[in-house]
């Protein structure tokens, strides 16, 4: 079987891909993974072979422009403005983004681009004829190449947030590109998505109305080195294991950079801190208390199951790997698509979600205490980490994409 995957320019929207990309391999399928020009370094980090030909609106642009969006009709629920859409600095007033200007002069440049991302992905599709299509949710062209050559497709979810959001929340983008109806499908509406493959458990699963394809979660946080030993925790004592956003500051803004406040509420507790952070973000933290381990970009799974209680910022590959690894969760959010996923898991009863400009050092502290102590978040975590465990592997489904091809 053939099998085309399409990718967006964001590796954390496509990691819970891999696995499956990986499974297919191994079944004797064969791969092509479209994605643009800065993906091919992730990519082929993944073991998979790039063709970087996709382009279009960068998705920190993308997102920027959506929290624009938010403000600008009231809705947006923190005390400072969201990021210039463009450049990413701090706006002093709505103003001084010209969103006419955006929309007469740089808007369609960008949909240009990816309208010719669009092209070449068809173009890749006529030429190769491959029986089946994967995308994420915010990778059209996936879906597009489909429709067009006339095969199934498949979107793979990302997390607990699905295809059919409010319009703020929105994961899948819009065709701004006038794609679909260039080739002749009308107008992009979301019911052209028919089948999604869905990572979460049955308590967090995302709204959609296209037909699931269970898969278990199988946790891919890239590929950088890891040290030849892990610390172990201090002994008698829990770990709280700290982990935040790479690209969160230059989408959210930097009122989002959260690590010194969630560092200054654990401080007095009696727990083992170990952090994984960017050079860059390790760089800012200075000096920090003995009890605080800090540890340069080392894949979360590896630190998830020796630690007692999970802190970050509620990315969809942060609670995934920590509902894998049946540990209680604080989420401080700052966007509209991560509040929902926080929101989520917490009513399934795995953690607790704070706005995160709520998230004062003492009220982390507080609710840290509170996912060590009370075991109402353990049992939660560990029945949901049942719950993904008992689903269909990703080499499972492999049989279950072959029917859906048809082969």
């Amino acid at each position: 079987m053939r099998v085309l995957l399409t990718l967006s320019s964001w590796p954390t929207h496509y990691s819970a891909m891999v696995p499956l990309a990986w499974a297919l391999q191994a079944a004797g399928h064969e791969l092509r993974v479209l994605c643009a020009p800065s993906q091919s370094g992730p990519v082929s980090a993944a073991g998979l072979n790039p063709t970087p030909v996709l382009d279009g609106m960068e998705v920190e642009t993308r997102l920027r422009l959506q929290y624009y969006a938010e403000a600008h009709s009231g809705i947006w629920p923190y005390p400072w403005l969201p990021p210039h859409p463009l450049t990413g600095e701090r706006l002093r007033a709505l103003e001084d983004f010209d969103l006419d200007h955006f929309r007469r002069h740089i808007a369609p440049g960008l949909a240009a681009r990816t309208a010719a991302g669009m092209d070449e992905a068809v173009r890749c599709a006529r030429a190769w004829q491959p029986q089946l299509v994967l995308h994420d949710p915010a990778s059209l062209e996936g879906l597009l190449a489909a429709r067009v050559i006339g095969v199934p497709s498949a979107m793979c979810l990302w997390g607990p947030v699905g295809t059919h959001e409010p319009e703020h929340m929105r994961i899948v983008p819009p065709d701004d590109s006038a794609s679909f109806p260039r080739y002749g499908l009308g107008e992009m509406h979301l019911d052209l998505i028919e089948h999604v493959v869905d990572p979460c458990p049955s308590a967090l699963t995302p709204p959609t109305r296209a037909a699931h394809l269970p898969v278990r979660f199988v946790p891919y946080n890239g590929s950088t080195p890891a040290p030849a030993v892990l610390p172990e925790p201090r002994q008698g004592r829990p770990r709280v294991c700290v982990t935040w956003s790479t690209a969160l500051s230059k989408v959210s803004g930097p009122d989002s950079y959260l690590l010194p406040a969630v560092l200054d509420g654990l401080a007095d507790l009696d727990c083992d801190v170990l952090v994984t952070a960017t050079a860059q973000d390790v760089a800012t933290l200075g000096r920090t208390p003995p009890s605080v381990r800090v540890m340069e970009h080392v894949p979360l799974r590896l630190l998830l199951p020796t630690s007692s209680v999970v802190v970050h910022h509620g990315g969809s590959g942060s609670i995934l790997t920590a509902l894998w690894a049946g540990v209680p969760q604080l989420l401080l959010t700052f966007a509209a698509e991560q509040s929902a996923a926080g929101e989520r898991t917490a009513a399934a009863g795995a953690g607790i979600h704070r706005l995160g400009h709520l998230a004062e050092p003492s009220v982390i502290r507080e609710d840290v205490r509170r996912l060590l102590d009370e075991g109402s978040y353990r049992r939660s975590a560990a029945a949901l980490r049942e719950e993904v465990l008992s689903r269909p592997t990703p080499a499972a489904l492999v049989a279950d994409l072959e029917a859906l091809a048809g082969v």
